[in-house]
């Protein structure tokens, strides 16, 4: 995974989702929940490649910051919830989708 359409397509199939672009500035894609409106996944452009930022446990946020150098603490975010996944081809798809998946079960809140 290294576009934003396909980050946005795999958010997408967790399904009752959707896009929002609250911001003056197309860049910055939000990913939320339709029940809660809460945000599980920050897409955005910088550096030349697309990052995702993801929510994620204690125990989890330093375990995938030392596994991979391109996820680091999160950008224009609360570092000690939120990683960054760097989409630059060094973090296995599967991954990715872990991350992304654990950020949608985190923010889903109660039914």
């Amino acid at each position: 995974m290294e576009t934003r359409e396909a980050a946005i397509r795999y958010c997408l199939s967790l399904g009752n989702v959707y896009e929002d672009y609250p911001f003056n500035d197309a860049n910055w894609t939000l990913m939320r929940h339709r029940g809660n409106r809460k945000v599980f996944a920050w897409i955005f452009e910088k550096e030349g490649h697309i990052w995702i930022n993801v929510k994620c446990e204690q125990g989890f946020l330093e375990l995938w910051r030392q596994m991979y150098a391109s996820v680091i603490p999160a950008y224009h975010l609360n570092k000690n919830h939120w990683n960054s996944i760097i989409l630059n081809g060094s973090v296995p798809e599967e991954d990715i989708c872990e991350m992304i998946s654990h950020s949608f079960s985190l923010t889903k809140g109660k039914k």
